[in-house]
Parts: C-alpha cells; sequence; structure tokens
C-alpha cells in the first residue's frame, strides 16, 4: 500500500486490497458555467387553452342537456315537448355564460379536478391578478429587479470607493 491509501491488510475484508479510482466521482468545477440562459429559469404561468376552455364548458351545457332529456323521457313526455324544451335550456345556457366574461361557473380553483390542468391554470391566472391588485404591485413588475438594480447601483459604486470594506459600503468606526 502507497501513500496510506486503501485498507491497511486486506483480510477478513473479503477483498484483494487492490484500490481504484473513483470514476463516477463527478468533483465540482470553478466557473459556474450553465447552458440554460438565466431568463428561461423564471417562472412562467402556464396559459390556459382557449379551444379546450371552451369545449369544456360547451360539454357541460350538453351534459345538462342530456340530464334534462333524459328525465324528460323517464317521465314519457311527447318528442315534439322534449326537443322543445332541451332547446330552449341549451339556448338559456349558451346565452347566460356568453356574457359571463369567461369567469366559468364560479367555482373557483377549489372546485376543480387535477386533471382539469387548462381551468385550473385559468383560476391560477385569475387569483394572481386579484392577489396582484390586492397588494397594489404594477403590472410591469419584475420578481428581482431590485437586487438586480442594487447590484448595478454597487457595481457603479465599486470604482468611486477605494476603502477595505470590498465595496459594502460600510462605515469604518475608529476608536
Amino acid at each position: 500500500m502507497s501513500s496510506n491509501v486503501g485498507l491497511t491488510t486486506p483480510r477478513g475484508s473479503g477483498t484483494s486490497g487492490y484500490v481504484q479510482r473513483n470514476l463516477s466521482n463527478l468533483r465540482p468545477r470553478d466557473n459556474s458555467f450553465s447552458p440554460y440562459p438565466t431568463d428561461s429559469l423564471k417562472h412562467r404561468q402556464r396559459q390556459p387553452n382557449a379551444e379546450i376552455l371552451e369545449h369544456d364548458r360547451l360539454r357541460q351545457i350538453e351534459v345538462q342537456v342530456f340530464e334534462l332529456r333524459d328525465k324528460l323521457e323517464d317521465e314519457e313526455v311527447e318528442e315534439d315537448e322534449i326537443e322543445a324544451q332541451t332547446e330552449a335550456l341549451r339556448r338559456k345556457l349558451l346565452g347566460s355564460t356568453d356574457g359571463d366574461s369567461g369567469r366559468g361557473d364560479g367555482k373557483g380553483k377549489k372546485g376543480l379536478k387535477v386533471h382539469q390542468v387548462h381551468e385550473l391554470a385559468k383560476a391560477k391566472i385569475e387569483e394572481s391578478e386579484r392577489l396582484r391588485r390586492a397588494l397594489g404591485i404594477r403590472e410591469d413588475y419584475e420578481e428581482g429587479a431590485h437586487w438586480k438594480r442594487g447590484e448595478e447601483r454597487l457595481r457603479e459604486g465599486i470604482p468611486e470607493a477605494n476603502n477595505d470594506d470590498g465595496g459594502r459600503g460600510l462605515k469604518k468606526e475608529r476608536w
């Protein structure tokens, strides 16, 4: 054994005592190069697909119409009367949701299932917008902009300040 590497004796270890280099060990690199641009690391809210939302809305209307049709058929109402009532319900539901400006059925985020991805995204956007308005946050607000401005001010101030505080702007007190 050389330079105190490995076992002092291979006896009882179940190995031959031969020491190999660990090729799977990844050592950290000094430079912090990232192949991804920093803009791609920002969180972007997933935008809901309007066509899918419209399709789901129309599907819910047709489900209600079918339930009415089924109920009327069980009551043995005439076919002409069934058609008239279902068409009236369909027109009423289509008319009421058109003037709704896309707010949905008012269930909010809690009434949605996990598989309703687009509805959840829409509800999350609406919730974020309400929160932004409630807290008075500007629409053009960029997360982390405060730190960027501070960093820029610091860079501009470094050549001017030649003190030993590392450019932090700390005041030294003398005793």
